[in-house]
């Protein structure tokens, strides 16, 4: 073995450009054969193949002097044999296609999912906080109740003075008659 050649130069494979007998356009490619694909699911290729087939078996069959694929209809049968093996790729192509692109759809739904799930269990949050703010902030309701409550302990505590200093007149005024308050004995 050669000195100038070492053991992962040969294991490593070229990543030059490769040449191409042929150049053709893979998306091209792929396009026609959606079309072709397309087409060939359709009821009207069904029928148009029909018409071809029964306009063929009846000038082969016929006492015509075109009597060019006899009854076996061999050169029929390589038609469809070639038709079925041009189809059967170009609809594999179609479906490869197909299938990409129903892949990335399918990863730009999951991520639009988990957008939409971060941003739902964000405004969760936000929404919890908000609650959590509010049931500290004093409402309008809360302080009418409060400042009524507030109103009626007043009332209450002046009704009371009221009449706490209407019994000391009471007793004044009896004091001053010289009667003797009634102490309850």
């Amino acid at each position: 073995m050669p000195d100038n050649f070492s053991r992962t130069d040969l294991d490593t494979p070229s990543a030059g450009p490769r040449r191409r007998l042929i150049a053709y356009n893979d998306d091209a490619v792929g396009v026609g054969a959606e079309k072709v694909a397309r087409f060939l699911g359709t009821g009207r290729y069904l029928m148009w193949q029909t018409i071809i087939v029964v306009i063929w078996i009846c000038l082969n069959v016929g006492a015509f002097w075109w009597n060019w694929d006899p009854y076996p209809f061999i050169l029929l049968n390589l038609a469809f044999s070639t038709q079925a093996a041009y189809a059967a790729p170009l609809i594999l192509l179609a479906q490869n296609r197909q299938d990409d692109r129903d892949r990335v759809a399918l990863n730009e739904d999951r991520r639009r999912a988990e957008e939409t799930k971060a941003d739902t269990e964000f405004l969760a949050r936000e929404l919890a906080g908000l609650r959590i703010a509010v049931g500290e902030n004093v409402t309008r309701d809360y302080l009418r109740h409060e400042l009524d409550d507030l109103g009626d302990l007043l009332r209450r505590i002046e009704d009371k003075l009221e009449d706490q200093r209407n019994d000391d007149r009471v007793d004044r005024a009896d004091r001053a008659d010289g009667a003797t308050p009634d102490t309850g004995r």
